[in-house]
C-alpha cells in the first residue's frame, strides 16, 4: 500500500479525560491539520480553550509531535492490530511572550535593587 493511502484511527484525550474527534485519518495528514481540526471542534463549556494551533501540543508515545510532519513521519501507525484506536494526549500551552519591554525591565530592576551601607 502506498504511504498516503494508509489510515489510522485516532482519538484525542484532553486535560479532563474527555475524548474528542474520534475518526480515521490518512497517514499523510499533517500534525498542523490535526491541531486545526481540534481547535475548530473544541468542546463547549471547557475551562481551558485553545485560541490558536500554536496553543495545542499533541503527545504520542511520550513525544510531542512537530507541526510540519505527517502522521507517518511522526511514527504514528496502526500498530499492526485490527480495530485498534490510538489515543493521543492534547496539552494546551498558551504561547508566552518572551520579551519584556525596556520600560518594564527598568521598573523590575528598580524594584529588585537594594542598597546596603556598612559603617
Amino acid at each position: 500500500m502506498a504511504e498516503g493511502n494508509e489510515y489510522v484511527e485516532l482519538k484525542f484525550r484532553i486535560y479532563d479525560g474527555t475524548d474528542i474527534s474520534h475518526s480515521s485519518y490518512s497517514s499523510s495528514t499533517t500534525i498542523t491539520a490535526l491541531k486545526q481540526k481540534l481547535v475548530s471542534e473544541w468542546p463547549q463549556g471547557k475551562s481551558v480553550v485553545p485560541k490558536t494551533v500554536n496553543d495545542v501540543k499533541l503527545i504520542h508515545l511520550g513525544k510531542v509531535l512537530e507541526n510540519n510532519k505527517t502522521l507517518s513521519e511522526s511514527g504514528v501507525r496502526d500498530g499492526g492490530f485490527t480495530g485498534g484506536v490510538i489515543t493521543m494526549h492534547v496539552v494546551i500551552q498558551p504561547v508566552i511572550t518572551k520579551k519584556k519591554s525596556a520600560k518594564k525591565q527598568d521598573e523590575a530592576r528598580k524594584l529588585n535593587s537594594c542598597g546596603c551601607t556598612i559603617l
